[in-house]
């Protein structure tokens, strides 16, 4: 495979990494922020419903961008809802956040294996890997948990947003 291909196996390794720590640990940061269980318990509800809502538009923007450009823009707006719990603090800090992870991840999902695909010969290869890194992103992302929730967020939207950035180099 070539260094291009890499690089989505890499990015998509950083998509597990990113994703895993909002997913898992939202409600543990919401009930952290808002003791009262009425309104911290809307944080998954408000996830699901931007997860099936984002499945809905996706074919839609597929139709305007390329499968790059909405891995990126996932990527992008994955990354501000990983940190927005820091700045916006609060039950609509800990919403937004699950409306904008909640509403990235399958679209990520659906653009990644598509950009994948167009490896031709190699697209089987390309995505088990992507899969594996994945997998291997969800591994590592709870262990910086340990470190506390505000550097593993910063972390995570960091290594999203770098991500995006590769995603915008050009493979062969």
């Amino acid at each position: 495979m070539s260094a291009g291909y890499w690089r989505l196996v890499l990015c998509y390794g950083a998509f597990g990494f990113g994703y895993i720590i909002p997913a898992t640990f939202l409600p543990a940061m919401a009930k952290d922020i808002v003791p009262d269980p009425r309104l911290f318990g809307w944080a998954w509800p408000a996830f699901g419903a931007a997860a099936v809502v984002s499945t809905i538009y996706a074919a839609r923007l597929g139709r305007l961008f390329s499968n790059r450009a909405i891995w990126i823009g996932g990527h992008l707006a994955m990354a501000l809802g990983v940190v927005v719990p820091l700045v916006a603090p609060g039950l609509p800090g800990i919403l937004l956040a699950a409306l904008l992870v909640g509403g990235t991840f399958m679209v990520i999902t659906m653009a990644g294996m598509q950009e994948a695909r167009r490896a031709g010969p190699h697209a089987r290869a390309v995505m088990a890997a992507m899969t594996s890194a994945f997998a291997l992103g969800q591994i590592l992302g709870p262990m910086v948990v340990r470190l506390g929730f505000r550097p593993a967020l910063i972390l995570a939207a960091s290594v999203l947003a770098l991500s995006a950035f590769l995603l915008e180099i050009k493979h062969e």
